[in-house]
């Protein structure tokens, strides 16, 4: 395949609504700091928290290196401290298909509903955006408090347990000790505080990559309000999708406040444009691999006989 006809089957994947798309970062440089692209999600949260948008947000709470758990920050620290990214398999969810009622007392839900709050931004990978907007369609309490989804773009979880780390860690010829940041775009990349990033290729990380993950066909988050990652954009920057109204309106007045500036176009005019194409590119290499290990769950089983 030449790299035109690439090219036009990149562009022909679906990949949900989209009504813009921005490369941009946080204006402010200690969230840039913290973030693990651009810190546009962080920015994002603060300013709507400033403005009264949102009560909260669902994030996750770091609890080790590079591990997490599910959070309700209220305030603008908490927000901040929920900055980064983390390997492991995301808790953004825990528990939804355990209370699937028509009440349901989900325990990542529980802060949100003992404390009262109604309106609420979750952050969280294109599977749990899908979990929420499916509960949101059959009326399931307390999804209605959630107003805004903020999707991120997903490669596939990972389990992150210290035989995990120590493959990666042998893989990638580094120490945990030694490591600032860890990022996913194209590759794995590790930063070290060296300033060296080691770089390991997808292709290696399916032994440790969660099962699920290969039937999911969504890399861009579909069915969120805005979608975000790095793929597309140079380092400390952020490919940032506007699928709907009310994600340009958040987006909108993010930038109008300064919270968030986004890419200088006289620099690059076709520079959103080539991030777009590199995310669809990639959306339609995760279709064709969920596609394909879903026809294998098809395949006639073997007989054995004893």
């Amino acid at each position: 395949m030449d790299e035109e006809t690439k090219r036009r089957a990149a562009w022909s994947a679906p990949i949900g609504r989209i009504i813009g798309t921005n490369v941009a970062r946080a204006a402010d440089e200690t969230i840039r700091a913290k973030a693990t692209d651009g810190g546009v999600v962080t920015a994002l949260l603060l300013r709507m928290l400033e403005r009264g948008t949102i009560d909260g947000a669902i994030v996750a709470k770091q609890t080790e290196n590079f591990q997490r758990i599910p959070y309700l920050a209220t305030t603008p620290e908490e927000i901040e401290a929920a900055a980064g990214f983390f390997f492991d398999t995301s808790h953004g969810m825990t528990q939804f298909s355990e209370a699937y009622m028509t009440h349901a007392s989900i325990e990542a839900f529980d802060p949100m509903v003992t404390r009262g709050l109604h309106r609420v931004a979750l952050v969280g990978t294109p599977c749990q955006i899908t979990a929420v907007r499916r509960m949101q369609a059959m009326e399931l309490v307390p999804s209605d408090a959630i107003k805004f989804c903020l999707g991120l773009f997903c490669s596939g979880n990972f389990v992150f347990g210290a035989d995990e780390q120590e493959i990666l860690a042998q893989r990638g010829g580094f120490s945990w000790d030694g490591v600032k940041k860890v990022n996913v775009k194209e590759e794995l990349m590790i930063h070290l505080t060296s300033g060296e990033v080691k770089n390991i290729a997808m292709e290696e990380l399916q032994t440790i990559r969660r099962y699920a993950c290969r039937f999911c066909a969504d890399y861009s988050a579909e069915y969120a309000d805005l979608s975000f990652g790095g793929i597309g954009a140079e380092e400390g920057w952020t490919t940032a999708i506007v699928r709907t109204p009310l994600g340009r309106a958040a987006w909108a007045d993010a930038k109008d406040n300064g919270n968030i500036e986004e890419f200088d176009v006289k620099k690059n005019a076709s520079y959103s444009s080539d991030a777009l194409e590199s995310v669809m590119t990639w959306s339609a290499k995760k279709k064709k691999a969920a596609q394909e290990n879903r026809s294998q769950l098809q395949a006639p089983s073997v007989s054995v006989k004893f």
